[in-house]
């Protein structure tokens, strides 16, 4: 009986260690499954974006794009105070590797120009999130807050009755010059030919529709151009371009900014929208965009 006892014993023991064994076999398994999804989550990590650094922004416009869009720069005649014209002012940032620009301001007898280059370096701090889907949130913003007209093949769009020149996209990039023109340095600065012709269309007041605020294909990843006039009464008008675009995880603002002297005068539109957009192309060209 003793024996037999201690058999029993031992059966029980044995089923009680491959019952064990069996559990822990059935057990580790959706813990082993758990590992290599966890694993694959870490390795499908957002890639960072092309851009590690920013260049200089005051070196990144050359004198001869100055001059196009500072006519005024070639009339100082002192000439350490040409220089200091061209060379601009350095915007005040904290980390030259996330955000940088340079203004520049001239004044002539004709009008006041300002222009502004700023590069920002977008980063996503989620891992889920690319630098370039992080970058490219922040410019739906941008644009979303431009309020640009929508683009419409119905001739909705503001300015023209006409249909296909206020498509936004490749038709109404196609009636605008693409900016390799070198801004018309030679014309004047607050071309009054522009005035009855500006203070016409909302919102903008560029009359004709490709002149109207708008997206811009073929410039950097996305691209936009708002145009913007100010009408305050009796004193002269000035008009605002401003040209925002992508480039993978970086995104470059120009705002150009001309008051004329003259009051009840505007600045031509086209001529103003030529010289930013020709600008930006030289931006994204140089940022390899």
């Amino acid at each position: 009986m003793q024996r037999k006892a201690y058999v029993s014993g031992t059966a029980a023991l044995l089923a009680a260690l491959l019952a064990g064994c069996t559990g822990g076999s059935g057990g580790g398994s959706p813990t082993d499954d758990a590992n290599p999804g966890d694993a694959g989550t870490a390795v499908a990590t957002a890639q960072p974006g092309k851009y590690r650094t920013l260049p200089e922004p005051c070196a990144a416009v050359g004198h001869d794009t100055l001059d196009a869009l500072l006519p005024g720069a070639r009339q100082i005649t002192d000439p350490a105070q040409r220089e200091k014209a061209y060379r601009g002012e350095a915007a005040l940032t904290y980390d030259t590797d996330r955000k940088v620009g340079c203004h520049w301001k001239v004044e002539s007898a004709t009008a006041t120009d300002r222009l502004s280059v700023d590069f920002e370096r977008v980063v996503s701090y989620d891992n889920a999130v690319s630098d370039d889907d992080q970058a490219g949130k922040l410019f739906q913003e941008a644009e979303t807050a431009a309020d640009l007209p929508e683009p419409s093949g119905t001739g909705t769009a503001p300015g023209t009755p006409t249909a296909s020149p206020s498509q936004s996209g490749p038709a109404s990039d196609g009636a605008t010059p693409s900016g390799s023109p070198t801004g018309s340095p030679t014309a004047s600065p607050s071309g009054s030919a522009s005035g009855s012709d500006s203070a016409a269309g909302p919102p903008a007041g560029a009359g004709p529709a490709e002149l109207q605020p708008r997206t811009l294909p073929g410039l950097g990843d996305e691209a936009y151009l708002d145009d913007q006039l100010s009408t305050s009464g009796s004193t002269a008008e000035p008009r605002t371009v401003t040209v925002v675009f992508r480039t993978s995880n970086v995104i470059v603002t120009i705002q150009y900014e001309e008051q004329p002297t003259a009051t009840g005068t505007a600045p031509d539109s086209k001529e103003m929208q030529d010289r930013a957009r020709n600008l930006a192309s030289q931006l994204a060209d140089a940022l390899g965009g």
